[in-house]
């Protein structure tokens, strides 16, 4: 059987689909760096393998191109929502995708499915949820030695942990230079995300992004999630709240009861086939994984 897969983006932030259906080929983290590799594979900031369907509802597993799984990928939902309309599994409209970080509502706002609005679940600052280590408390404004300096930080999960750090002035450089850091420091058993953000009024937020298993990132839904829920209970901004990225712009509105809802564009890049010497490689790496 040939290794088929589809490629779309979400603001710059790009997935790869493997559907199980099309091909057989077994998803183990060393094919998924494999294929993410951008200079001897495909190229991409992950994997999508799916659909598996369970209770009649569509599943997707969400892997970062370091081939560690994810619970949740805003932007991965809704390119995999997206994917499933293209392929004709799912219908324009409303339907429920199961992840590993918990079932998300999606509706399909448009005819070409590409504008997508996703329910990803109730936002919280718990730190046994998140988790953050040390005794049971919400993580607000909290602060945190990271290298030589102390920064006030907010933690939250929306399904997938995230550490958001106001700033005067966003950058690559800073999110850069913290991203390692933030992510693997002791504090965070699971490693986490990192946002470095700046509320620019009460409607607006301007992030920079670092992913965990993944890296500098041009825009996150979970990310933009987590950052506008984080200036929110900050009192930086009231509950609807466009983030600002450099892959572009996602809106957020923040329900009373918790709940979250992202809004945001899917763009379809390609179809392909691997060619016979890729696919022999990927088939022995994922025989030497067993």
């Amino acid at each position: 059987m040939m290794i088929t897969f589809s490629k779309y983006h979400a603001l710059g932030n790009d997935y790869l689909v493997i559907d199980p259906r099309k091909t057989d080929l077994p998803m183990t983290p060393e094919v998924v760096r494999a294929i993410c590799d951008r200079h001897h594979g495909v190229g991409s900031d992950g994997v999508l393998y799916g659909p598996t369907y369970t209770e009649g509802e569509p599943g997707v597993r969400i892997f970062n191109p370091d081939g560690g799984e994810a619970e949740k990928s805003g932007n991965g939902v809704r390119i995999f929502a997206r994917y499933l309309v293209d392929e004709g599994y799912e219908r324009s409209g409303s339907f429920v995708l199961r992840t590993a970080g918990g079932p998300v509502k999606i509706e399909v706002l448009d005819s070409q499915a590409s504008l997508i609005r996703v329910d990803m679940g109730r936002i919280t600052f718990d730190s046994e949820l998140i988790p953050v280590r040390g005794p049971k408390r919400e993580v607000i404004d909290e602060p945190l030695r990271i290298g030589d300096e102390t920064y006030r930080v907010t933690c939250a999960s929306i399904g997938n942990p995230h550490c958001v750090i106001p700033v005067d002035a966003v950058s690559k450089d800073m999110v850069m230079r913290l991203g390692p850091l933030v992510e693997n420091h002791e504090a965070f058993p699971n490693r986490i995300n990192l946002q470095i953000m700046k509320a620019i009024d009460a409607a607006n937020i301007e992030i920079e992004i670092w992913e965990r298993g993944a890296g500098y990132t041009l825009a996150s839904g979970s990310s933009s999630c987590a950052a506008a829920c984080a200036a929110h209970r900050l009192g930086l901004t009231g509950p609807q709240v466009t983030v600002h990225m450099p892959g572009g712009t996602i809106q957020v509105s923040i329900a009373t009861d918790g709940h979250v809802f992202m809004t945001g564009t899917v763009t379809p890049v390609m179809r392909g086939v691997l060619l016979r010497s890729m696919e022999e490689m990927l088939r022995k790496l994922s025989l030497a994984s067993f």
